[in-house]
């Protein structure tokens, strides 16, 4: 197979990412929540593994007649954006108005934010709250906290969408990337496993779904705090 058909290969996996963003939508429309976070957390296993091959591959100078970047963030908007706030908004986590104001926030920011082109800072992380709304959704459908801390929670994140805090990108950001994959890589798996067990309240996996999304939102904002040892 030729470099030139290898990296077509890899626009057409990112694509695939709307077939899953679909299932999931078909999912989400019957409210079975469940197996509509198993489509994201697909989609999500695919946008993990799309960029290193893109980078691998040269996508760019192999394959230019498609923008995987477009493709790519037209996807991730699906599956990061629209389909978690419909989930949100229709399984009533957010009665009444709140869910309005958080369905309204988090798909209007979200729009402006992926067409900033400050997004990423010099170390390929994040610039603000990278609009990762299939994450909370999903860990708001597994502890299922007061409307109230929900509410806050949507309100904050989209405030810092558009505040300079950094949020590692869990491949491209290299300071502690040997910490932060696996951490990703762990979300992915208590996400896979809360939604296998339709997020019964006793899962281990609401536990590794926490910690593993503490760091991952925090991890940044330390690195900004804590500066980096200058190599001798």
């Amino acid at each position: 197979m030729t470099t030139q058909l290898k990296a077509l290969g890899v626009h057409l996996l990112t694509a695939t990412g709307a077939v899953f963003a679909m299932l999931a939508m078909l999912a989400a429309v019957d409210e079975k929540w469940s197996l509509m976070f198993l489509w994201l957390v697909v989609a999500f296993l695919v946008d993990g593994i799309d960029g290193p091959l893109a980078r691998k591959y040269h996508v760019k100078s192999n394959a230019p007649q498609f923008d995987g970047v477009l493709l790519d963030l037209i996807i991730d908007y699906l599956t990061y954006v629209f389909i978690p706030a419909f989930a949100l908004f229709k399984s009533g986590l957010l009665p009444g108005w709140t869910g309005w104001f958080a369905i309204i926030v988090i798909t209007f920011a979200s729009a402006m934010y992926f067409a900033d082109t400050r997004m990423k800072t010099k170390d390929n992380s994040f610039s603000g709250f990278p609009g990762c709304w299939n994450m909370l959704v999903l860990v708001l459908f597994a502890i299922e906290p007061n409307f109230w801390v929900s509410l806050t929670l949507v309100a904050l994140l989209a405030i810092a969408m558009f505040i300079p805090f950094k949020f590692v990108h869990p491949v491209r950001t290299a300071r502690w990337r040997t910490l932060t994959l696996p951490m990703a890589l762990a979300w992915t798996f208590f996400a896979g496993w809360a939604a296998w067990v339709d997020f019964h309240p006793e899962s281990w996996a609401h536990w590794g779904l926490i910690v593993t999304s503490v760091y991952l939102t925090l991890a940044g904002i330390a690195q900004q705090i804590i500066p980096e040892r200058k190599r001798g």
